[in-house]
């Protein structure tokens, strides 16, 4: 899996096995997952085609599975919790209708580890009533007639179940509980978000969330000076690649990617040439980057 962000959509891109309340949904594989910001003015006649249209514009095919949100994608919340990742756009329209522009609450949910397509639907349901849970206990409706989610899935079937109490459904649920408030705290707060907000669960002095951000990090440089942290929060992870990478044990949750030691969307280079190119894949990078090492040789 890999993602990225254009103006006003979220792409998701891979090899999946995913399930969809959204418009065309339905369980099936797909190589493309998007969530896309539709204009202020946009009629609601063709959600459908309106689907079509961003899928072949980004020439991802038919294989798509796709949701649609009037909540601006910079509002994004991305949740990185071991094997899963969540994404999240959240906005709850207020009397009279339309007082408060967006309505939608939309969670994409990502497990590196393959499911059996019941648990992609068991995940679905975690995610719907995690989501209900942080509604009503803000004293709010609990979610709108336009909400979806996506389940989706790579690798070999390792899960056969995803409720609350499994592994996968345990981190699916902290991570809506977490994700949901904070994107509806983004969208009404009224300020211009000009990026996503970053998630990650961490289990260093105590199990607890951090909010990772690009500015004022006390921890830079943590890798050379003059680095670049536009994707300190890796898009690739966990990209699997050994040579970047390694396994490691964990003393509560298994084996676990390990990439603190790679600096490949460090270089300033290549993170230059990720944004330019935002769907180049790793491979490419990595040639990119020897490339650019050849060109400086004395």
């Amino acid at each position: 899996m890999r993602y990225y962000l254009d103006s006003d959509t979220l792409f998701v891109r891979g090899a999946f096995r995913a399930a969809s309340t959204g418009i065309s949904g339905g369980i099936r594989s797909a190589s493309t997952l998007f969530n896309h910001t539709v204009p202020a003015d946009w009629s609601h006649a063709e959600p459908a085609k309106e689907i079509e249209l961003i899928a072949a514009a980004a020439g991802a095919g038919r294989d798509v599975l796709g949701l649609l949100t009037a909540v601006p994608i910079r509002n994004l919340c991305v949740l990185q919790y071991d094997f899963i990742t969540v994404f999240v756009t959240a906005g709850i329209r207020q009397e009279p209708a339309g007082a408060n522009g967006a309505g939608t609450i939309n969670i994409i949910a990502y497990s590196s580890e393959g499911m059996e397509d019941s648990a992609l639907l068991e995940t679905i349901m975690v995610a719907t009533e995690a989501k209900t849970e942080t509604m009503l206990a803000a004293g709010r409706v609990s979610g709108t007639p336009t909400d979806a989610v996506i389940a989706a899935c790579e690798g070999s079937i390792r899960h056969r179940y995803a409720g609350r109490i499994t592994e996968p459904g345990r981190r699916v649920r902290d991570a809506v509980l977490k994700g949901v408030p904070e994107a509806l705290r983004r969208y009404e707060s009224g300020s211009l978000n000009v990026e996503p907000a970053f998630f990650i669960y961490s289990r260093f002095q105590g199990e607890h969330w951090v909010e990772w951000s690009p500015h004022n990090c006390p921890y830079y440089p943590c890798h050379f000076p003059g680095q670049r942290c536009d994707f300190c929060y890796c898009p690739f992870y966990p990209c699997k690649n050994e040579e970047l990478g390694e396994w490691s044990d964990s003393l509560s949750n298994g084996r676990v990617w390990n990439c603190s030691g790679c600096t490949l969307l460090h270089e300033p280079a290549v993170a230059d040439y990720l944004k330019q190119y935002p769907e180049a894949p790793l491979a490419e990078l990595v040639r990119y980057k020897e490339k650019q090492k050849k060109c400086f040789i004395p």
